[in-house]
């Protein structure tokens, strides 16, 4: 049998129970063909029937597609995990209930609650490869399929912002009345940017209630030694109060007390699968000060989204253990079915709490982790309920 391949691995783990080697062996196959079983659904519907597309109709070398797929992998199979621990839940315990073992574990005196232990470990661990996936291999090789396809197709673009580079900056202001407003502060543009250098820059400068100066340039270049922007060839407009010029200041060279995020903005092209958390929270910095309300509270939501997902496979595992262990008959295929039915539920409700949170109906927090929670309490009150 499949089973004994774990038995010889699963013995050497210290501290595991004979009870608790039985189970594991029963829930490791069905989680690895959940693994493969979702993941090719997952690669033909999201990855697979695009790639041949691009091969037939733009000419796309099959090598290259191959690698796109590969690098495509990873995102992936952390969908898939928290699906095939749901599955190999339901299927294993619904086998060792039906087949009445439970039954005699418990006249043995084992606890409901200590029976559906393994499933809640294989959960955690399988939550932990999840996140470290998500969080150190699926966001970099997501960046490089993109680059890879673009290079291909002969559409390659710079990973940077190259041309109009827009970015106003805002601070909250406190009223004599005690209520906070959002108030301009500072507008940066710049025309074109290589990289490194920022070309054709005028900024406008509020910083002191009013229009204060203009600055115009040339060039500019951020200065890390000394966390400045040095510009080039350019004139600063001093505006009097009454906005009439009142100095005009010309320069081959100047230092300027600029802050660095208008470069992080145009710099930082990346899509949300495409940043690990870190990434996301130096993004969201740079968003902080801008006027994108909308696009920061999205980022907030994606961002607690990117924490709770992992969890799922915590919620899953509950929730398919409390299931199997109820005293019925189920084959392989309703286990399969009953699976399906969960994960669209559940994820329905990640899409709608999602979409409240990034219109501001519900917090960041409470969008992303709203589900996970109701999801541990159905699965508690389903295991409290077998345990009667």
């Amino acid at each position: 049998m499949i089973f004994g391949k774990f038995k010889p691995l699963l013995s050497r783990i210290p501290g595991l129970s004979v009870m608790d080697r039985y189970i594991a062996t029963e829930l490791i196959p069905p989680f690895l063909f959940g693994v493969g079983a979702f993941s090719s659904v997952l690669i033909a519907v999201d990855t697979l029937f695009e790639l041949v597309r691009r091969v037939v109709e733009s000419g796309l070398v099959v090598g290259v597609a191959v690698q796109v797929l590969l690098l495509k992998l990873p995102q992936l199979l952390s969908y898939a995990f928290p699906m095939s621990t749901l599955l190999a839940a339901l299927m294993s315990y619904s086998r060792l209930s039906s087949d009445s073992e439970f039954i005699a574990l418990r006249s043995c005196g084992v606890s409901i609650y200590r029976l559906v232990m393994p499933a809640v470990v294989l959960s955690l661990f399988v939550s932990g490869m999840t996140f470290f996936i998500n969080e150190w291999v699926a966001p970099a090789a997501n960046y490089q399929a993109k680059i890879t396809l673009r290079k291909a197709l002969g559409k390659e673009k710079p990973n940077f912002r190259t041309d109009n580079i827009f970015y106003p900056e805002y601070e909250k202001v406190k009223l004599p009345n005690g209520n906070k407003i959002k108030r301009l502060k500072r507008l940066f543009y710049a025309e074109q940017f290589d990289g490194q250098r920022m070309k054709g820059l005028t900024i406008l400068d509020w910083s002191q209630q009013s229009l204060e100066q203009i600055v115009t340039s040339e060039s500019a270049l951020w200065n890390p030694t000394e966390n400045t922007w040095d510009f080039f060839n350019g004139t600063i407009y001093l505006v009097s109060p009454d906005a009439s010029y009142r100095n005009i200041v010309r320069f081959e060279n100047q230092q300027l007390q600029l802050p660095r995020a208008p470069l992080d903005f145009a710099k930082d092209k990346r899509d949300y699968n495409e940043r690990n958390i870190a990434q996301s929270l130096k993004y969201m910095q740079v968003l902080q000060a801008g006027a994108d309300d909308k696009k920061l509270l999205k980022l907030k939501v994606r961002i607690q989204q990117k924490m709770s997902f992992p969890f799922v496979c915590l919620v899953f595992g509950l929730v398919g253990a409390s299931l199997g262990t109820s005293p019925r008959r189920t084959g392989k295929a309703t286990s399969f079915g009953i699976s399906v039915v969960v994960i669209f539920g559940y994820y329905l409700l990640g899409f709608i709490t999602g979409a409240l949170g990034q219109v501001g109906v519900l917090s960041p927090f409470i969008a992303a982790w709203l589900p996970n929670f109701l999801g541990l309490g159905a699965g508690g009150l389903l295991l409290w309920r077998a345990a009667r």
